[in-house]
């Protein structure tokens, strides 16, 4: 694994335009990710997980911009690339699997057609032979009989099938990076587990860096290096996993790994015990638009303040 980072991602804020300064809702993300290396990314519904890697891509609706920072692939600031040459990059270096597989595919066309425009696309490939590539595609992310599947739509596939689907064209160009949004939403547990250890030993062998954006604590253990905790829309702790799962430091991360359900804690000498929350919920954009005013005059360094409730 080379030490110069693949990703680099430095002071990002995401933002909404207004008459003044804009309303930032992610602020001040940074941090780095080195090539084949897998990098997990947690947080609450709302903290700016999947903001975050949409920045990186250039996939934000309107109004939503990036309002400041720098995002460097290999060393080249994305900010600077034209919208052309942004779409070279997307799905051939850098490629994402969305979190719900039946809306990102498109209904109208069949999947082996979906597969096959990336080849098309990225490597110049005429339709019959990016077509046979796309039958070999789907044999790599073991869907049974591919010569059939790749004729069929998404509606005709089940969830843990349309979500192989969205693997293997994310890594029909062996991208250099694949971003992960919750892959496995929506699934059932096996299904869930199927989907990963593929996404893992796909990219291990082939040297894909992973950005994997999840809930599920124990997922980011098992499949990542090193975990950055997203709150507010601010990355609170960055370390090691194993480091941070044995020593949080942060409260907000302490509050997640304690909210944890046990295997046998709600039995024994105890008794029932009534699982552990976190108090206080996410600032609506009002709230934020608030705090994001009197910021300056009264800065708040410990979230719990701004949920409005403990770690």
């Amino acid at each position: 694994m080379s030490d110069a980072p693949l990703l680099d991602l430095r002071n990002l804020h995401v933002g909404i335009p207004g008459r003044g300064a804009p309303l930032d809702i992610v602020r001040d993300v940074g941090f780095t990710i080195l090539p084949g290396e897998a990098f997990g990314l947690v947080g609450e519904s709302g903290s700016g997980k999947s903001l975050t890697a949409l920045s990186l891509i250039r996939l934000l609706k309107k109004p939503l911009a990036v309002s400041g920072g720098e995002i460097l692939f290999k060393g080249e600031d994305l900010r600077n690339l034209s919208d052309k040459a942004m779409r070279r990059l997307r799905g051939d270096r850098i490629a994402m699997i969305f979190q719900e597989p039946m809306t990102a595919l498109n209904p109208l066309k069949t999947v082996g057609r979906q597969i096959a425009e990336m080849f098309v696309l990225h490597r110049g490939m005429g339709w019959g032979e990016a077509q046979k590539r796309a039958v070999d595609a789907l044999a790599s992310v073991h869907v049974p009989a591919p010569e059939e599947r790749v004729r069929a739509y998404p509606f005709q596939m089940s969830g843990g099938m349309r979500q192989r689907v969205m693997i293997a064209i994310a890594l029909a160009c062996d991208p250099d990076l694949l971003i992960a949004d919750e892959p496995t939403t929506a699934l059932d547990v096996t299904v869930q587990d199927e989907v990963l250890k593929l996404i893992a030993e796909l990219c291990s062998a082939r040297g894909t860096a992973v950005l994997l954006i999840s809930h599920d604590l124990g997922v980011i253990a098992n499949m990542c290096q090193r975990v950055g905790v997203m709150y507010q829309g601010r990355l609170v702790e960055e370390r090691d996993t194993y480091d941070l799962f044995a020593d949080p430091r942060h409260p907000y991360t302490q509050g997640l790994l304690g909210a944890l359900p046990r295997l046998g804690s709600r039995h024994g000498e105890a008794g029932r015990q009534r699982l552990v929350d976190i108090d206080g919920m996410i600032a609506d954009r009002e709230s934020l638009s608030r705090e994001f005013c009197s910021e300056a005059r009264n800065p708040v360094r410990d979230p719990r303040q701004r949920a409005g409730g403990g770690a």
